[in-house]
C-alpha cells in the first residue's frame, strides 16, 4: 500500500513517520485513537489534521504491525 500523507524528515521529529510533514507523529494520532477519542476530538485538538489524515495514521500503523515481528507475553 502507497502512503500519500505519511512522511518521514530526519529534519523533522528526528524522522519519526509524520502526517504530511508537519510535527505530528503518526504515532501521536494511533495513541489517541486508542485513548477512545474520536475523529472529530482528534481533530479539534490537531486542527492542522483532517479525517483523510487520521485514517491513513491508522491504516500505516496497522501495517507495521501486520509487517513485524513482536514478542508478545504468552496467554496462560
Amino acid at each position: 500500500m502507497a502512503f500519500q500523507r505519511i512522511t518521514v524528515n530526519p529534519a523533522i521529529m528526528g524522522g519519526v513517520p509524520t502526517l504530511r510533514g508537519l510535527r505530528i507523529p503518526v504515532a501521536t494520532v494511533v495513541a489517541m485513537t486508542a485513548d477512545g477519542m474520536t475523529v472529530g476530538e482528534i481533530i479539534a485538538d490537531l486542527p492542522d489534521l483532517n479525517a483523510a489524515d487520521v485514517k491513513e495514521a491508522l491504516q500505516f500503523a496497522a501495517e507495521l504491525a501486520r509487517d513485524r515481528h513482536l514478542e508478545l507475553l504468552a496467554v496462560a
